[in-house]
């Protein structure tokens, strides 16, 4: 499968060599959340299917759309969705959101008459 790299990295600041970081002052987290956040992916992967498909279809998603994606998958894991059908202004995706993993991908005009099944979750980005 082909892997996105897309993630979020906390911003940390320069420290220059022997140097110790200054510590700020935190929020504790309850466990679940910190349990939550380290269940969290830091990428969203593309199934070898997908890419064919948005290759074939020359379907172009930018890098600001799948951050916006990525997020969207998390938010819906965070709510129990398992597979979300993904709805973008050019083109619709079938992610499994407890893989983090897009499954197919079609252009709108395919989009026409379809029936999708097999999902528990829509995201719609526009």
């Amino acid at each position: 499968m082909e892997q996105l790299n897309i993630h979020r990295v906390p911003s940390q600041p320069f420290i220059r060599h022997g140097q110790q970081p200054k510590t700020s002052p935190s929020i504790p987290q309850s466990f679940s959340e910190q349990l939550n956040q380290a269940m969290m992916p830091t990428q969203l992967k593309i199934s070898k299917h997908a890419s064919d498909r948005l290759r074939e279809r020359n379907i172009q998603i930018t890098e600001l759309e799948w951050t916006r994606i990525f997020d969207k998958v998390n938010e819906a894991k965070v709510k129990g969705i398992k597979e979300s059908l993904v709805l973008l202004d050019q083109a619709a995706l079938i992610v499994s959101v407890k893989n983090s993993t897009v499954i197919t991908a079609m252009d709108r005009k395919e989009m026409k008459d379809q029936l999708f099944t097999n999902i528990d979750g829509t995201i719609i980005l526009s």
